[in-house]
């Protein structure tokens, strides 16, 4: 995740509170999905950026996470993320984010 990235996400923390808060990603790969889930939960693990030892423990999801699936309406999801989720792997990206939102996060949705 970028470093313009890192100060919005942390600025819409400080401004709505984590409890306000949350972050889908559209990450085309798994690992960086995972990453950039640790960072938003944990900090930025290569402490380079404004999340560098900030762990804001945000809910993170994938777009293509089944969850947030079923709560989008289905005309807006055909138009705007069904042709991303024919090419990509929902699975494991979903999983990747999963699993650091388990690992590092405080806050639910």
């Amino acid at each position: 995740m970028d470093l313009q990235n890192q100060q919005r996400v942390k600025d819409a923390t400080e401004q709505y509170g984590a409890e306000n808060t949350v972050v889908v990603l559209g990450a085309s790969d798994a690992e960086g999905a995972g990453i950039y889930a640790e960072t938003v939960t944990a900090g930025d693990p290569t402490f380079a950026g404004p999340l560098a030892g900030v762990s804001l423990g945000l809910p993170v999801y994938h777009i293509l996470d089944p969850l947030l699936k079923a709560e989008a309406d289905p005309a807006a999801w055909e138009e705007q993320i069904s042709m991303m989720e024919m090419v990509m792997d929902g699975d494991a990206l979903a999983a990747s984010v999963a699993e650091m939102r388990e690992k590092h996060g405080k806050n639910v949705l």
